[in-house]
């Protein structure tokens, strides 16, 4: 054998044995090491506007991605509604620190400005949910968030998340062929849209999620709307009614809003601020994805397990809807300049995104029924 090939050979042997004992000498003095004790997390108490099904379990996927994303510095406890307090003041109560947050919609706080409801229930130009968070995150609608936050003197910090599908007409005790059919009817809805239903001559109360059912079997209100087929489903309104109409332009952009504490929120680490913000981005994505999925199926048992009949809104009801959204609008701009401020900056941002989008989308409807027949 080559000398100089065994002489390798040995060095090898040598340097593997010296590895060896430095490897088994670091572990002993690793084991022999005293743990570093972790700081406690941060825990914040979130209260969700949700006391049950996928809205909540939307909250809570949120909530997931926080504690996951922030390596034990972090942690949120959510609770149910009305597990602190009632729906109505949780704002006030995130405000005030008697919560750290809260997991909502903007339409919820609506009595206290008109604008709030502009970043949720407000009027259609042409545009979707996800296109509203697009104004928001990149067309100065968070600075005119923010801007509203501090005229009313709220001590809080909010992010969008979760666009929602525009959300159905709703129910109601006969099939809905013209617009005449919905005067006088008492009516659920929340926010703007109910001065917009109230001009088409609907009779409108605002109710929380979970009283719509009870209030329409004992004949409280005549049709109601929610938001979608799986919490309608939840919610039993199929034992109420039969009649489930989809499409509208009473509530067709809406997403949730996520809020802190302001004075909380800056004093946690950047890279805490960071991941509440960055967890409501992933969370509003997987959203999207998950109601895909979830509200499709359950449209499907709707009709198939519960004998729903499912009809599109009329186009001549929707277009009623859009002239009663003219003048509503009409009368906040001319009492509120701030109001006036937000629509202007939607309009244009939605003018221009719209150009784009609406030329460029092709019609969807005609391969879907080239693949699967008339809708």
């Amino acid at each position: 054998m080559n000398d100089k090939v065994q002489e390798s050979k040995i060095s090898r042997r040598k340097f593997l044995k010296k590895g060896g004992a430095v490897a088994a000498g670091t572990t002993a003095a690793t084991l022999a090491m005293p743990n570093i004790a972790r700081a406690a997390p941060v825990v914040l108490k979130v209260q969700a506007a949700w006391g049950g099904g996928i809205f909540l379990e939307f909250a809570q996927d949120y909530v997931d991605r926080v504690n996951k994303l922030s390596g034990g510095s972090l942690k949120i406890d959510l609770l149910g509604v009305g597990a602190v307090v009632k729906t109505a003041e949780m704002q006030t109560a995130v405000h005030k620190g008697v919560l750290d947050g809260a997991h909502l919609v903007t339409a919820y706080w609506y009595s206290k400005s008109p604008v709030a409801s502009l970043f949720g229930t407000g009027p259609c130009f042409g545009w979707s949910a996800n296109e509203l968070m697009g104004w928001v995150q990149y067309g100065g609608g968070k600075a005119l968030y923010d801007e509203l936050m501090a005229s009313l003197g709220l001590n809080v910090v909010g992010f969008f998340s979760g666009p929602m599908p525009a959300q159905p007409l709703g129910w109601f005790k006969e099939q809905i062929k013209d617009s005449g059919q919905m005067k006088g009817l008492k009516y659920r809805t929340v926010g703007l849209a109910a001065d917009v239903l109230q001009e088409m001559g609907m009779s409108v109360v605002q109710l929380p999620g979970g009283e719509i059912q009870p209030a329409m079997k004992s004949g409280l209100i005549d049709a109601a709307e929610f938001n979608n087929p799986t919490s309608d489903k939840d919610f039993g309104m199929q034992d109420v009614s039969k009649h489930y109409h989809l499409g509208s332009f009473h509530q067709s952009q809406e997403t949730f809003e996520i809020i802190f504490n302001k004075k909380l929120y800056e004093k946690l680490a950047p890279e805490q601020q960071a991941i509440l913000e960055i967890a409501s981005e992933a969370a509003s994505s997987d959203m999207s994805w998950k109601a895909m999925e979830r509200y499709s199926a359950d449209l499907v048992k709707l009709k198939k397990d519960h004998g729903v009949n499912v009809y599109r809104t009329p186009d001549s009801v929707m277009k009623q809807q859009l002239e009663a959204w003219d003048i509503v609008v009409k009368r906040f701009v001319d009492k509120d300049p701030f109001f006036a401020k937000v629509i202007d900056s939607q309009k244009a941002w939605a003018e221009r995104h719209g150009a784009y989008a609406l030329n460029n989308a092709p019609n969807y409807q005609q391969a879907y029924e080239h693949y699967f027949g008339k809708l």
